[in-house]
């Protein structure tokens, strides 16, 4: 399984919205005490073996260091080498249409505008791999900028405890998708509270 986060590289992106993908796999990371990222397939990747239903896997996090709307160059290269299907990829990013917190998991689907995932759609030759959306919200009315000016916006304060939480279920979810499969992982994930 290759777990993707989506981000752009940088001190410059670090704290923002559009890097919630890259802040999941980092946690993963330090959950998971997997050794540490190097740069390979124009990314930094790390590798750990994990149970998945019972048996060991090879787990590979991969954060793509190219610009958010070539990500897909980078997961291209890491599933031809580790010869992973679209389905054993999981792509984990920021999603505008759900509320800040709020998670879905899917199977498929379009991109909803998301540079990220045309690339990677366009790279894998095929939307069928499974999505981890982590929302991020709208910007209110009072928001001075356009939709790129919002995600590249760094998480505010007033967000920091929604979006801390948001980042540790997304941890959760990946935990359960590995754990007991994508019927369950997805039945829990998107059950709304």
């Amino acid at each position: 399984m290759i777990v993707v986060g989506l981000g752009n590289p940088g001190p410059r992106y670090e704290n923002t919205r559009h890097n919630a993908g890259y802040h999941v796999v980092d946690r993963l990371a330090e959950a998971w005490a997997a050794p540490p990222f190097k740069a390979k397939f124009q990314g930094l990747l790390s590798q750990v073996d994990r149970s998945q239903v019972g048996e060991s896997v090879r787990v590979v996090l991969l954060k793509p260091t190219t610009f958010m709307n070539l990500s897909g160059q980078s997961v291209q290269g890491a599933a031809a080498f580790y010869k992973a299907s679209p389905r054993d990829v999981v792509v984990v990013h920021d999603e505008l249409d759900l509320p800040l917190g709020r998670l879905a998991l899917k199977v498929g689907g379009g991109s909803a505008g998301h540079n990220g995932l045309k690339s990677v759609t366009q790279c894998l030759g095929s939307p069928d791999y499974c999505r981890l959306r982590l929302g991020i919200g709208r910007p209110g009315p009072d928001f001075r900028g356009d939709i790129a000016d919002f995600v590249l916006e760094g998480v505010p304060p007033s967000e920091k405890p929604a979006y801390e939480s948001m980042l540790e279920k997304a941890t959760e979810a990946l935990e359960l998708l590995l754990g007991q499969g994508i019927d369950a992982a997805m039945n829990r994930t998107n059950r709304r509270d």
